[in-house]
C-alpha cells in the first residue's frame, strides 16, 4: 500500500495549469504514487484560484472537486485541528495557513505533505516530512 500524504493546493493548481507542462506531469504523477488526503481547506483554496486566476465557471470547478473528492480522503478542520495549528505555527513559524495545512495533515495520519511552498525536507512533530516534488 503506498505511503499517505496529504496533498497542498499547489499540485492541484499544477495539474490544471496550461503554461507548464513539465509541473503538470510530476502534479500528477504524485497523485498517481501515494494514498493521497486534502482538507476541506485546499478545496476552498483551489476554489479560489481557480475563480481569481484562471475565470474557471463553478460548474467546472465542481466537476473538479468532485475528483478530487474520489481519488483522495477529505479532512474536515475541526477546532482542534485549529487548536494544533495554533501549536505549529508558534513552534515552526509557519504562517497560520500553513501550520493549519500542517495540522490536518498531522490529524490525518499522512506521513508526507506534498507542497512546493513549505521547507523541503523538513520534519514535522516527528511524525510529516515536507516533500516538494519539484526540486
Amino acid at each position: 500500500m503506498p505511503d499517505k500524504a496529504f496533498i497542498d493546493t499547489n499540485i492541484f493548481v499544477y495539474i490544471h495549469s496550461v503554461t507548464d507542462k513539465e509541473k503538470q506531469n510530476v502534479a500528477r504523477d504524485v497523485l498517481n504514487r501515494y494514498d493521497c488526503v486534502i482538507s476541506t481547506q485546499v478545496t476552498n483554496e483551489l476554489c479560489n484560484v481557480f475563480i481569481k486566476k484562471f475565470s474557471m465557471p463553478a460548474a467546472d470547478i465542481e466537476t473538479v472537486i468532485n475528483a478530487m473528492e474520489a481519488s483522495c480522503e477529505v479532512a474536515l478542520l475541526t477546532l482542534e485541528t485549529t487548536r494544533n495549528a495554533l501549536d505549529i505555527q508558534d513552534r515552526y513559524g509557519y504562517s497560520f495557513y500553513d501550520a493549519l495545512i500542517l495540522a490536518a495533515a498531522l490529524d490525518s495520519g499522512c506521513r508526507y505533505i506534498i507542497s512546493e511552498d513549505l521547507q523541503y525536507g523538513q520534519l514535522i512533530d516527528d511524525k510529516l516530512t515536507i516533500i516538494n516534488p519539484f526540486i
